[in-house]
């Protein structure tokens, strides 16, 4: 026998569009490539894009009310399920180790690529001091790479108390210094010194023998020099945590439909009248507080608090929430929210460190197995808790830009490190499309970011969707236009993407604008002169409405970034012949 509620179609979740590689084949002779079809409306996709578009679409919404229909009829109504069929590939990873999906590129060498994974095994250990933007500290780490010792980094920008530490057990805080065990080794000079010598071998041979004794400097504790979230109680947050515990929290029918872990209007004004002595009209304002700081909205946003029948969700109870974000707490925050820009500032502060430990090649290999393990990773996990009821529409374009980008390569190595490199278009949806944050009360994930924030709310790639509709509450957050350096500036965890760099709200422009130059004069744009012909990445020709109507602006636009010389070589090519513009092959590998 069936339940009827199986029979009542449950709350649904509209897919977000997301770009995940797949190409529309022929879909590039939609776009103008010559300066004299130009007139072509760049917000308007082709109708072979729209037909594509449509049939993915479609194709797309059958999936999941097949897989909503199988749900009922199986008896799993409350189950949250991928969209997706589930291989069983997929099925292996719930109890897994996601960096055992991380895989290393074969093709690079040890003297660059040795990460710590490579490393000699032995029962002691190797510290090493260091600081932020130091070039000795660099070379160190790469030094000691290159010689396959595992290390563990102390920072003492970041952990300011080690500073102590070092002075007593070194006789100065001059950084870097590394420690075999207890023993004092040096800086950079006494390694090399040692090597040519001979006896790091010695040494390296007493670390494979011997523990560590006691008087030996250790890895950082957790917690260790992490000011504790602190600030103002914030009351409302109090009488939030006492409410959810009072009301009844379940699934309840409102319009022919099912919805999960919601309470009547008139629950929550019959407990806060009782609770705050007030009157009901007093306690319906009281409600409307609350749901203007985030902690309570309507399940389909059709009013901020009414009392009577109206169904509403604490924050942390919606179904996208709970199965997809990952940066909320266990339970109310009952502090205050606290400003964007500390926020912010404090993420860019670790974010810096982590990139500086543990991304090589200038930014464009990352350890992530080791930044799964640091204790600045565990940090950053504590901060972006803090971002659920942040307020950041008042935010300045410059703010918004440096504190996306930032969230944006964090977040996806943390997305990375939780759900693995994805092996094909379907777990890169996943990864771009299914992997969230709360902010400000909202969720976002990567794909969110990247086309409803940073690029003023347009459509991914091949796809016939905004990410923000009409009424959705982000579009108050987006950007009023695209930022088309941004593509040099996000970093997807690829082998073709750009380097991992922090990027601060006070000279956001000029750091965009040599990330550009960086990326585009590194293999980004390749001239042959003799075919008259251009090699680019691809990822102009995917997000080419961001920098000109027509393939000839693309180019023009793409020439500021260049070397001169290059920029002028280009510009007469356009000019005087008909250039041949192809687009490198996306390596979709792991940057590791």
């Amino acid at each position: 026998m069936f339940d009827k509620s199986d029979e009542i179609p449950s709350e649904d979740h509209n897919l977000e569009p997301v770009f995940d590689g797949t190409e529309v084949p022929g879909m590039e002779a939609n776009r103008s490539t010559s300066g004299r079809r130009s007139d072509v409306d760049p917000d308007s996709p082709g109708v072979v894009e729209k037909a594509v578009a449509l049939k993915n679409f479609v194709k797309e919404k059958g999936a999941v009310a097949v897989s909503t229909m199988m749900r009922r009829l199986s008896g799993k109504r409350d189950e949250v399920v991928d969209d997706e069929v589930v291989s069983e590939k997929a099925v292996e990873k719930f109890d897994w180790n996601p960096l055992n999906y991380i895989k290393k590129s074969s093709d690079v060498g040890v003297g660059n690529k040795t990460d710590q994974r490579d490393s000699i095994s032995m029962k002691g250990r190797v510290i090493l001091y260091t600081k932020l933007g130091c070039q000795e500290s660099k070379e160190i780490r790469l030094f000691l790479r290159i010689k396959r010792l595992r290390y563990v980094e102390i920072n003492i920008d970041v952990y300011p108390s080690r500073k102590t530490e070092l002075e007593k057990i070194s006789g100065s805080t001059s950084v870097p210094k590394v420690f075999f065990n207890e023993i004092l080794i040096g800086g950079l000079s006494e390694l090399k010194t040692l090597d040519e010598s001979g006896r790091l071998d010695e040494k390296v041979d007493f670390l494979i023998a011997e523990a560590p004794l006691f008087e030996a400097p250790s890895p950082p504790l957790s917690g260790e020099d992490d000011v504790p979230s602190s600030g103002p109680v914030d009351e409302m947050a109090i009488i939030v945590r006492k409410m959810k515990e009072s009301i009844a929290v379940k699934d309840r029918l409102y319009k022919m439909r099912r919805f999960t872990n919601c309470f009547l209007g008139s629950e929550a004004i019959d407990f806060l009248s009782e609770d705050q002595y007030l009157e009901r009209p007093e306690a319906v304002e009281f409600a409307r507080k609350l749901a203007e700081k985030l902690f309570i909205r309507h399940i389909l946003d059709e009013n901020l608090f009414e009392d009577g029948n109206h169904l509403y969700r604490f924050l942390d109870d919606d179904p996208i929430v709970v199965s997809q974000c990952h940066n909320i707490p266990r339970g109310i925050i009952t502090l205050k929210p606290k400003p964007l820009a500390e926020i912010a500032s404090r993420l860019r502060f670790l974010s810096r460190a982590m990139f500086e430990a543990y991304a090589y090649e200038d930014g464009r290999s990352v350890d992530y197995a080791s930044i799964h393990g640091s204790e600045e990773f565990a940090r950053y996990l504590r901060i972006v808790e803090e971002l659920q009821r942040v307020e950041i529409s008042d935010s300045s374009r410059e703010e918004k830009l440096a504190f996306f980008i930032n969230l944006y390569n964090m977040m996806a190595i943390h997305a990375i490190i939780i759900l693995g490199h994805p092996d094909g278009a379907l777990e890169r949806r996943k990864l771009f499309g299914e992997f969230k944050y709360v902010i400000g009360g909202s969720t976002y994930s990567l794909s969110a970011i990247q086309n409803g924030i940073l690029r003023g709310n347009q459509r991914p790639p091949y796809n016939l969707k905004k990410p923000f509709g009409a009424k959705d509450k982000r579009s108050a957050v987006a950007l009023p236009y695209p930022e088309p350096l941004i593509h040099f500036a996000l970093v997807h965890g690829t082998r073709s993407g750009p380097a991992l760099r922090c990027y601060s709200p006070g000279n956001i422009d000029e750091q965009l604008l040599d990330a550009a130059r960086n990326f585009l004069r590194n293999g980004g744009v390749v001239i042959d002169l003799t075919a008259k012909a251009v090699n680019a990445t691809k990822i102009l020709k995917w997000y080419s409405i961001d920098f000109g109507k027509n393939e000839v602006e693309v180019i023009k636009h793409v020439s500021n970034y260049l070397d001169p010389a290059d920029s002028e070589v280009l510009l007469d090519l356009l000019a005087t012949s008909d250039l041949k513009v192809s687009y490198q092959p996306y390596d979709w590998g792991l940057n590791c």
